[in-house]
């Protein structure tokens, strides 16, 4: 008899509220991640992820890294040098520095993710919202301003990993752009609630992941948005997937990543 997310009954059906359409007998968990907080998670080769921003503007960073050998993890400049882009959407996979398809971005709502802004760090967040006081977790527990690179840090340091694996995370749901002097510009509220992106895994792979305010978020006030989450069996890209078809070099990656499979 399959086991479907159901029979876990001291288990929330957060999908329910976010993804309901999804088959209940294929779905391998769900979470709402308030804003500011951070998880991790290893997600089986053939498996997908939905992630929907439950309120508007928010921020999911994510980074990923190859289960089986963590040394081997999501690389920033290969994947937008490989496909000429400087944003991700449906199409782009997230290559690793191996030249293999991690991930797969196989629907997207909301059509520009950022690969480029990096993470709020303590110093800037201290900076940023100094107005509203410093929220530690000693005087505010769990209403404690978090920031975007400690709370990777503390995801990935429980998989054995520490400050130098910390890398270049993938900014969903944000959108930064360049402009015309070549300096970054954030696009306020890009996604608004119920803003929709999911991944396909193609490897074994190792995801942390931060709803802390992206770095550049020009909002005075620490108010992050929070993200649900729906993990679910897919099976691997098929011979004529999307993602394949969208790129060579998209094609490459995947091909790659199926070798270490056969």
């Amino acid at each position: 008899m399959s086991i479907t997310h159901a029979t876990f009954v001291d288990t929330p059906a957060f999908w329910k509220t976010f993804a309901p359409e999804l088959a209940e007998n294929r779905l391998m968990w769900s979470e709402v991640v308030p804003g500011g907080c951070h998880w991790s998670w290893v997600m089986p080769r053939g498996s997908r992820l939905r992630m929907v921003a439950l309120d508007a503007g928010a921020n999911l960073s994510m980074v990923l890294y190859h289960a089986r050998d963590k040394l081997e993890r999501y690389n920033m400049p290969d994947s937008l040098k490989a496909q000429h882009t400087a944003h991700f959407t449906k199409g782009h996979v997230l290559m690793s520095d191996m030249g293999r398809a991690l991930a797969s971005i196989t629907e997207d709502s909301v059509g520009w993710h950022d690969p480029l802004g990096g993470l709020l760090d303590a110093e800037r967040l201290l900076a940023k919202y100094a107005a509203q006081g410093e929220h530690s977790f000693h005087t505010h527990r769990n209403g404690m301003f978090r920031s975007g690179k400690d709370g990777l840090l503390i995801e990935i340091g429980k998989h054995g990993l520490a400050r130098r694996d910390l890398i270049a995370p993938v900014n969903f749901f944000s959108k930064v752009a360049v402009d015309e002097e070549g300096r970054f510009a954030f696009a306020p509220q890009h996604a608004p609630a119920g803003a929709m992106v999911e991944l396909r895994f193609d490897m074994d792979t190792l995801i942390a992941v931060s709803t802390a305010p992206h770095p550049l978020d020009p909002r005075p006030d620490y108010a992050p948005g929070k993200v649900g989450l729906a993990a679910w069996k897919s099976g691997p890209a098929a011979p004529d997937d999307f993602n394949r078809a969208f790129r060579p070099e998209c094609a490459r990656a995947l091909h790659n990543a199926d070798m270490l499979y056969l």
